[in-house]
């Protein structure tokens, strides 16, 4: 396992290992992916310019985050990622809400 420092995951690291091949993507992103019609293509646009604003330091098996970003067509998109030295580890991916999100969607509603 890859050991992390005290600031968590690294944008410019994931940049360097965002190629297509390298991105293993979980039962649960993929069905999800499929139901609200995000690609691969969507979350390597995602992490390429893209911003971390959470780390998830705590979890397990690695630590992941969230990535606020924007799919090939310009649409904000969330993406939550974890990496290894060999992979980046696809979570999850969606279109923040507004119900829930600040407009700028880095800051929930309420918090």
């Amino acid at each position: 396992m890859i050991e992390r420092d005290k600031m968590g995951i690294d944008i410019d690291h994931l940049r360097s290992m965002n190629k297509a091949e390298r991105i293993a993507v979980t039962e649960h992103a993929r069905r999800r992916l499929v139901e609200r019609g995000i690609t691969i293509g969507d979350i390597m646009k995602c992490i390429e310019s893209g911003e971390i604003i959470k780390q998830y330091e705590d979890d397990r098996p690695l630590p992941s985050c969230l990535i606020l970003g924007a799919t090939e067509t310009g649409r904000a998109v969330h993406t939550v990622v974890s990496h290894d030295a060999e992979w980046i580890y696809l979570i999850t991916a969606y279109y923040p809400d507004n119900n829930i999100w600040e407009a700028d969607f880095r800051t929930k509603k309420g918090c």
